[in-house]
C-alpha cells in the first residue's frame, strides 16, 4: 500500500513540475482602442498583444518588479529602447505596425510578442 501511495505522489509531482515549467503561459489581449497597458512584474503581463495592422499603437508599461533586467524594454524592429522606472508609467507609441514583431527586456530574458490583425 505504501508503494502505491509513493508512486502516485511521485507521478503527480512530476506532472505538476512539467505543467509549471512547460505549460502554456502566454496571455493575449486585444482591445478596441489604440492603447494597451502592460504590467512588468516577473515578466510582461500580457506578453502577447494584438494590434490592428497599419494603425499607430500606444503601449503603456507599468513596472512593479525590482529586477534590474526588467528596467529596460527594447523593440528591436522599431529601434526603440526605453528605461522603465519602478512604479511609473512609460508610454511608447509604435508607428503603424505592419508585421508581427517582439519586445524584450535589456538582457532578452523576458519577452513579449506583438501580433498584427
Amino acid at each position: 500500500m505504501d508503494k502505491i501511495i509513493v508512486t502516485i505522489t511521485g507521478l503527480l509531482s512530476i506532472a505538476g513540475i512539467y505543467w509549471f515549467f512547460f505549460g502554456k503561459k502566454e496571455e493575449t489581449v486585444m482591445t478596441a482602442s489604440d492603447t494597451w497597458t502592460i504590467t512588468v512584474d516577473g515578466g510582461y503581463k500580457p506578453n502577447v498583444i494584438k494590434i490592428p495592422k497599419d494603425k499607430p499603437a500606444t503601449i503603456t508599461f507599468l513596472r512593479k518588479d525590482e529586477n534590474n533586467c526588467l528596467e529596460e524594454v527594447v523593440f528591436p524592429d522599431y529601434k526603440i529602447k526605453e528605461y522603465l522606472p519602478l512604479n511609473k508609467e512609460v508610454t511608447i507609441t509604435l508607428p503603424s505596425p505592419h508585421k508581427p514583431s517582439s519586445f524584450h527586456c535589456g538582457m532578452s530574458m523576458f519577452q513579449g510578442k506583438i501580433e498584427t490583425v
